[in-house]
This record gives structure tokens, C-alpha cells and sequence, in this order.
């Protein structure tokens, strides 16, 4: 997800996104430590999803 993206939606929408991101990264996480992911950087990209999409969160609160 680009932050082009991010920053079009609303802060609703925002924090659905972060909360279902969230859910997916966990399932994730517990389908890796059982069976092992084919590619493991599917990890990383997701929690750089949120870390986007939690930056843009707090810099509307701030503003």
C-alpha cells in the first residue's frame, strides 16, 4: 500500500484498516511458526503496511 493511497482515506477507514491488518499480520505470524511461509517477506511488507498506516494516523491527530 502506497502512502498516495493512505493518505486519500478517511480516518475511519484508516483505523480498519490498521486493526485488520493487524488481525492478518497475527495469522501470519501463527501459520509461519507452524508450517512455514513459501515467501517470509510477506511478513515484513505487512508490518511495513501498518507502520504507513499508523504514521499517517498520528500526523491527522497532530495536525
Amino acid at each position: 500500500m502506497k502512502m498516495e493511497e493512505i493518505k486519500q482515506l478517511s480516518d475511519l477507514d484508516l483505523a480498519e484498516r490498521i486493526q485488520v491488518a493487524r488481525e492478518e499480520l497475527s495469522k501470519l505470524r501463527f501459520n509461519h511458526s507452524i508450517a512455514g511461509l513459501e515467501d517470509a517477506n510477506i511478513l515484513s511488507s505487512k508490518k511495513k503496511d501498518i507502520a504507513r498506516l499508523l504514521t499517517e494516523l498520528s500526523a491527522r491527530k497532530k495536525a
